[in-house]
């Protein structure tokens, strides 16, 4: 986990990693959309998304479980699943943290983790956002602009600020888009695997449609912005539901727990074992003949 902070700390507030410098057309109309403004000045800011984003879930895990660890069909379940762990002698762990600390520890990775995907991402296709000519102020009268359809592989030719062309150049995939259907498939698995009340057979495919469509939203919100290409936002939902899909199958087993119970042997199989291990079984004639025997030697002494 420490490693992970650290690497997106990197990708986020340095310039360890260099983006790519992708060429362009001094014509291409897909990239002469107006410029929107600064991330802030966005419909759905930075500090938002990411409060929302990391609070979501964290909220319904933290009510899901407590909620459950209180009914007391569910408690003696939890606790027969989860046994109760001694740490160091010392310390130990309820069922109820165990599980607690385990899915919000599994979400916090999976968020670091896909923002390492999108940033390494936007980092080495150096992708352009769909205003990247409108920020990049290309000198349209040189030579290199002149020819419609020349490819302009010098990124010297901008005269705009350099650091807005630096953020227009990362694009692929989304970031906004990755990260928030991450989070909202991830609650929504949760809610779906690990909620199991009668009563909650409404408010359950309610809830994950909500956030799921909140996910949706964002993305869109995006593209018409004019922030993203429709193939970053598609990427960027792919790149989500893949990190959501293998930490909650792969990591926490799909929310279960996995305590199986022990297998029984397997019978051996009789015509594989030789003769002479089977018991030996006498018949009703054989006990007959032993009596008579013993009795006749009884009467000769």
């Amino acid at each position: 986990m420490a490693g992970t902070v650290l690497l997106a700390y990197y990708f986020e507030c340095t310039d360890t990693f260099q983006v790519h410098i992708q060429g362009f057309f001094c014509q291409d109309g897909d990239l002469m959309k107006p410029y929107p403004g600064t991330e802030e000045e966005s419909f759905i800011t930075p500090l938002v998304l990411y409060c929302v984003l990391a609070a979501t879930p964290t909220a319904i895990i933290f009510i899901g479980e407590i909620s459950m660890y209180f009914i007391k069909s569910t408690r003696e379940n939890l606790i027969a699943e989860e046994k109760t762990i001694l740490t160091g002698e010392c310390c130990y762990l309820n069922p109820l943290l165990r599980r607690i600390i385990r899915f919000i520890g599994v979400f916090a990775f999976g968020l670091f983790a896909t923002d390492i995907f999108v940033n390494a991402g936007q980092v080495v296709t150096g992708h352009l956002t769909p205003y990247f000519l409108t920020v990049c102020k290309p000198n349209y009268t040189s030579s290199d602009c002149r020819a419609h359809h020349q490819f302009i592989s010098n990124g010297d030719i901008c005269t705009g600020d350099l650091e807005v062309i630096e953020k227009a150049r990362r694009s692929f995939p989304s970031k906004h888009a990755a990260l928030s259907i991450y989070s909202a498939l991830y609650a929504t698995m949760y809610i779906t695997s690990t909620i199991k009340t009668k009563s909650s057979r409404l408010a359950k495919p309610v809830l994950c449609l909500g956030t799921l469509c909140t996910a949706f939203l964002t993305g869109l919100n995006r593209v018409s912005e004019y922030r993203n290409h429709c193939s970053d936002v598609i990427a960027g939902f792919i790149l989500g539901t893949a990190v959501a899909l293998f930490l909650g199958m792969c990591v926490v087993h799909n929310f279960k727990g996995t305590h199986g119970s022990p297998s029984k042997p397997k019978p051996e199989d009789p015509r594989g074992v030789p003769l002479m291990a089977f018991p030996r079984i006498e018949s009703p004639l054989e006990t007959l003949s032993a009596q008579n025997h013993s009795a006749s030697m009884t009467e000769v002494t």
